[in-house]
């Protein structure tokens, strides 16, 4: 149990009288509250924190939100007719309540004090944070990787809350080779000397460990084609090989790189309960006793599920998997598998072709709710 709970969160555009055209935008493992538009923030991160940032002419450090490519006027989710929530979820380093936030028992931060959390519990306290505000239900919940995660658990948590879901590069469960992954990233951090079992606040933190587990997990986020195109053999400021265990190939230099700037902005035992979170989460047996089908059963919103062809984390077969358990069910389903070789990364970076689905799928769900109270009335 958390005594008390914070959460940070952001809004963008503008409140329908009748409240029924509210967005919930839910972010990915490293992300937060900010979604879209310019931050001030030295840390915030930029739209794409990583991979492809440079391709679109954004600073490594910049402010723009994680998903500002696809909230705004016109863009995906457009804020000239849409209102977006954003919320940084419990266990971050983002301003809501994790493992580095004080304890109010003992005034010293939670470190692994700090609940185990699940996705369910994410939800959970959005639900909350959705009463306080006074919004009755969602028009739409969207959100990549662990984002979609959550908007699938809130479609089949809260079904008649929502009108519609898209998870976007996401899954019901994670695959054994994700989990494999995610448990070497921890054994990173863990094996840190400076971890400490949890307990380094105002000591060195465990900055190697949790370098290594970002470059591990950078890497599941790309495809092979994508860092063939990107960085081949090519070498990084040099003619040669340096005969020494430097980053002499570009790939090393880049994969240095990100995990040195992760550990600026990012707290390692954040990163353990949020990868931990993402391990757990797994629909059928939560649910539906095993059975994807019966997990769903209850649901109302209608689905768009997009993928990418080369996202092999988050792999098209997921998504085509909890299609088929949806329709198997009678549920208004639509799957599509965007072709891109970005790999997990492409639901930051294939922004065209996301809005064209997207904001038809929206616009028809809004006409369908608007129709629909028009009668009730």
């Amino acid at each position: 149990m958390l005594p008390r709970v914070r959460l940070a969160y952001e809004t963008y555009g503008t409140l329908a009288p009748d409240r029924s055209n509210v967005i919930l935008a839910c972010h990915a493992l490293s992300g937060d509250a900010h979604a879209a538009g310019w931050s001030d923030e030295p840390d915030a991160p930029s739209a794409v924190d990583g991979f492809g940032a440079e391709d679109k002419g954004i600073a490594p450090r910049g402010g723009l939100g994680w998903w500002d490519g696809m909230i705004g006027p016109g863009k995906a989710f457009d804020t000239n007719r849409y209102f977006v929530i954003c919320s940084n979820v419990i266990g971050s380093c983002r301003g809501s309540t994790g493992p580095s936030s004080l304890d109010p028992e003992t005034g010293r931060p939670y470190g692994m004090r700090f609940p185990v959390v699940t996705v369910g519990d994410m939800v959970t306290a959005q639900r909350e944070l959705l009463r306080l505000l006074g919004i009755p239900r969602l028009l739409s919940i969207s959100g990549g990787s662990l984002g979609g995660m959550q908007a699938i658990e809130w479609a089949v948590r809260y079904p008649e809350l929502v009108d519609s879901c898209i998870p976007v590069a996401s899954t019901p469960r994670l695959a054994p080779m994700g989990v494999a992954w995610n448990f070497i990233a921890r054994e990173a951090i863990m094996s840190d000397p400076n971890w400490r079992n949890g307990d380094y606040y105002g000591l060195e933190p465990p900055t190697r460990g949790l370098a290594v587990a970002r470059m591990v997990g950078h890497v599941t986020y790309l495809s092979a084609q994508s860092m063939w195109d990107k960085f081949g053999r090519r070498l990084q400021e040099r003619e040669d090989y340096s005969y020494s265990f430097a980053p002499d190939l570009a790939v090393e230099s880049y994969l240095r790189h990100q995990g040195s700037s992760f550990v600026k902005r990012f707290d390692a035992n954040a990163y353990l309960y949020l990868s931990r979170a993402i391990t757990y989460y797994d629909l059928a047996r939560s649910h539906g006793g095993g059975s994807l089908e019966r997990a769903v059963a209850g649901v109302r919103a209608r689905f768009l599920l997009l993928a990418f062809s080369s996202d092999w984390l988050y792999p098209p077969s997921d998504s085509e998997a909890l299609a088929a358990a949806l329709r198997a069910q009678g549920k208004d389903v639509q799957q599509v598998t965007i072709p891109s070789s970005y790999g997990h990364d492409a639901f930051l970076l294939e922004e065209a072709r996301q809005t064209e689905l997207i904001s038809a799928f929206l616009a028809e769900t809004y006409d369908r709710v608007r129709q629909s109270s028009a009668v009730q009335r």
